[in-house]
């Protein structure tokens, strides 16, 4: 009889079920979004909410401290710079689950888990207004002419 039983087994002893844990939490902080099965990503969805919410409060070493034994050292590095500042105004649901079908070898449900709020990516494009082209700068032949007598001299 399962009374009172919280949390998923997945036909693992405990040892096993947390190094899982811990890989597909890291893996997600460090590549952004992860492709698993519906019921890993529910399983994990808490655990990530506690861990980003206690990279938010406190000083750097209780940070420390307290994310050490749930992820690896370089998502502990990025929940804390980059993860963490991102959610700052938000109190929880910080990932999201899409469900992608099912997986032709096993006929397993499959999702996508990745954060809600995405990373800024910078581009630097310039904007010109409609119909322009930008017209690239000319090289003189004169100067090309010169660097090529100059390499056959050598």
């Amino acid at each position: 009889m399962r009374k009172n039983v919280f949390g998923r087994q997945f036909s693992r002893d405990a040892n096993e079920r947390k190094s899982l844990f811990k890989s597909l939490i890291s893996a997600l902080i460090i590549q952004g979004s992860i492709k698993t099965t519906v019921e890993k990503a529910k399983a994990i969805k808490g655990d990530v909410d506690k861990i980003v919410n206690k990279a938010k409060k406190g000083d750097m070493t209780l940070k420390i401290q307290l994310l050490r034994p749930h992820i690896g050292e370089e998502a502990m590095d990025k929940v804390i710079k980059d993860i963490a500042p991102r959610f700052k105004d938000r109190s929880s649901g910080y990932t999201t689950i899409i469900k992608l079908g099912r997986r032709f070898s096993d006929n397993a449900a499959m999702a996508l888990m990745e954060w809600v709020i995405k990373p800024e990516v910078k581009t630097e494009v310039k904007s010109l207004p409609a119909g322009k082209i930008e017209k690239k700068p000319e090289i003189k032949k004169t100067a090309v002419k010169k660097v090529a007598k100059e390499k056959a001299k050598r």
